[in-house]
């Protein structure tokens, strides 16, 4: 590991403005601080007792950090080998509050382009560290560092990675044919297998669609306000939970247990979650936000509850998204979590 992409002036920056106005570490919606943006141990050291001692409900001063690293013996000597009363003592002395957000922006670029360098990824084309000969590439790539988000910045790199491999893996992803070239073998193969895919909630759409096929891609479109993201919540708890409650039957087998990710574009949680309690429990979904319930409803929506906590449903929330959003989210999920389904 190295440290070529680290910028001390905005780790001091972060710093001796964190040190004097320890509140900026509640704004976690706004900055969010981990010790992956430190690359020095003096510098993760100093960070860490400030965000500790503030979690603490304790003010910050220079004694409550002597007296927080004194008991801790191996940071006490990174700290005072550093000169650390002296170092907190400047920074906080040039901290400028006002530019608190610039110097973040600059600390989350940096500690992105180390990651991704860390991993062996070259990220010299957008910024190079060792270059100290040509100043106006040197300018150039400061400037299109300030000007470019974290998002755009990770976008660009991914862009690279995926040029390379379209380049070299083009040729496996776009074979021709001759148009009945093993037709009689699908014939065969059909008949064994038929294509059909497990099933979406609804008898109607299931005839026209013959299930949820993997690699297929389904495309809803109706008005606003007419049910589409109930239908894919739908969906979504009958491809990962095997079972809802019917009227009549009780709690009954139905779908699968698929893993399945939900994109939520518009609802916030608590919104997702109350959708999905109401299909599986078939219990209406004003009384489970009123908390009124009919005689064993209650019941039905804890059974509910504990069935999605045992189900391989995921969501992830993007109320502002690109289609890269979309894509990354996809792709994390099928890592982690081996997802066969996705609705958005």
């Amino acid at each position: 590991m190295n440290n070529k992409y680290v910028d001390v002036a905005a780790i001091t920056q972060i710093i001796g403005c964190v040190f004097n106005n320890p509140s900026l570490l509640d704004e976690r919606d706004k900055y969010i601080i981990s010790e992956n943006d430190f690359f020095e141990d003096f510098h993760k050291v100093v960070f860490g007792s400030i965000y500790n001692i503030y979690m603490t409900g304790s003010k910050v001063s220079i004694n409550t950090i002597i007296d927080y690293l004194s008991g801790r013996p191996k940071y006490k000597t990174i700290f005072k080998k550093n000169k650390g009363i002296e170092y907190l003592a400047e920074a906080t002395r040039t901290a400028r509050e006002e530019e608190f957000n610039y110097y973040y922006n600059r600390l989350k670029k940096f500690s992105l382009l180390r990651a991704y360098d860390n991993v062996g990824i070259d990220v010299s084309f957008i910024y190079d560290p060792i270059n100290v000969i040509d100043i106006k590439k040197k300018q150039e790539q400061e400037d299109w560092l300030d000007n470019h988000t974290l998002t755009e910045i990770a976008e660009c790199i991914d862009k690279k990675i995926e040029d390379i491999k379209y380049k070299y893996i083009q040729d496996d992803m776009s074979d021709g044919y001759q148009a009945g070239e093993g037709i009689l073998e699908l014939i065969e193969d059909l008949e064994k297998t038929p294509e059909i895919g497990i099933p979406l909630y609804g008898s109607l759409i299931n005839t026209v669609t013959r299930g949820a096929r993997l690699r297929k891609l389904y495309l809803r479109s109706a008005p606003t306000g007419s049910g589409k993201t109930r239908s894919m919540i739908a969906d979504a708890c009958t491809f990962a939970c095997g079972k809802l409650y019917k009227d009549g039957y009780g709690w009954i087998k139905y779908g699968s247990k698929e893993p399945t990710l939900f994109i939520a574009t518009e609802q916030d949680k608590s919104e997702v979650q109350t959708m999905m309690l109401a299909f599986l429990s078939n219990v209406n979904e004003d009384h489970i936000l009123r908390g009124d319930y009919l005689e064993g409803e209650r019941q039905r929506v804890i059974e509910a509850a504990q069935l999605l906590q045992n189900s391989p449903i995921w969501v992830e929330e993007l109320p502002d998204f690109s289609l890269q959003d979309v894509e990354n989210k996809i792709k994390k999920n099928i890592r982690e979590h081996d997802v066969k389904y996705v609705l958005n």
